[in-house]
């Protein structure tokens, strides 16, 4: 059975949809207002497996911010609720993924306890209608809402466009390993038996 979730959210800046299957195969249909955003998360879609159909009507006319961050807020209640109990799942993730000139490091623990660790300084202010400060912003959201120990370390910089699609990707990939079902764990992967 599939692993899926849906979560509507509306407040007075975000309207959202969206869906997630953690036991996809990549397809996507994402419309947020942000074509760099549509971007990135249609290469997390991808790259991770995930079936993700992401709607969003945000207060553009103010900036991209409530709009990225409220996306972050809902993926991370996705990721939670499609992982669901977290029995037999192998937990943790990492990823070191390379585009071009930068390199990136992505590591996950699906602890149940959120903390993000973000080490990088963008010396560009925006990719497109993005605001680059918004990349630890959207993945503060996720970390926190979905109950995630997220590394993000940038090892090589460079493009800002590539550096940011990198994290992406490897954020893509270090949640699917961390979601496998491994046969020969019994229940959770963790001595107090719970997270």
């Amino acid at each position: 059975m599939d692993r899926k979730s849906t979560i509507n959210r509306k407040t007075k800046e975000t309207d959202i949809s969206l869906e997630l299957n953690i036991d996809g195969k990549g397809d996507y249909n994402i419309k947020t207002g942000v074509g760099f955003l549509d971007h990135m998360l249609e290469s997390f879609a991808r790259h991770g497996l995930f079936d993700l159909d992401v709607k969003c009507e945000g207060d553009l006319i103010v900036d991209c911010h409530h709009t990225i961050e409220d996306i972050g807020i809902v993926l991370g209640q996705a990721i939670k609720n499609a992982i669901g109990d977290k029995k037999q799942i192998v937990r943790y993730g990492s990823t070191i993924l390379p585009m071009d000139e930068s390199l990136v490091l992505v590591s996950i623990d699906l602890s149940g306890r959120p903390y993000l660790v973000f080490d990088y300084e963008f010396d560009v202010e925006r990719v497109g209608y993005f605001d680059t400060e918004m990349v630890r912003e959207f993945f503060y959201a996720i970390s926190y809402s979905a109950g995630m120990n997220l590394h993000i370390k940038v090892l090589e910089g460079g493009n800002a466009h590539h550096v940011i699609e990198a994290i992406f990707k490897a954020f893509a990939k270090s949640l699917d390993y961390a979601t496998i079902k491994d046969p020969r764990i019994a229940d959770i992967l963790s001595t107090k038996g719970n997270l």
